[in-house]
């Protein structure tokens, strides 16, 4: 019986794993002079930088919007995931049981 469990809830760990790797959220600072694209697995899959919206010649600036915005999306990534994570979660409790998940 407990075989049987766990062996479903590893299989469940996998498929949202696969899952999170495919949701993707975006961020930016610098009215959008830095774009982050993260995906729900907190792995940060892009950055992109409009030169023509920064002074490049100050890098402490674009430093500090390069963290804002990896900073953001991660945070976004990491909601993503919570949401992904409650939804597996409230279909693996009996009838009712889930709503002990929400805030």
């Amino acid at each position: 019986m407990f075989d049987n469990l766990f062996g479903n809830l590893q299989k469940q760990q996998e498929e949202l794993q696969q899952k999170l790797a495919e949701i993707f959220v975006e961020s930016e600072s610098g009215d959008g002079a830095i774009t982050v694209t993260a995906g729900a697995d907190l792995h940060i899959e892009n950055i992109k930088i409009d030169a023509s919206k920064l002074d490049l010649a100050d890098l402490e600036q674009v430093e500090d919007l390069l963290v804002v915005a990896l900073n953001r999306a991660l945070e976004l990534a990491r909601q993503k995931a919570a949401i992904e994570t409650n939804k597996l979660l409230e279909g693996l409790l009996p009838g009712g049981m889930g709503n002990f998940l929400k805030p």
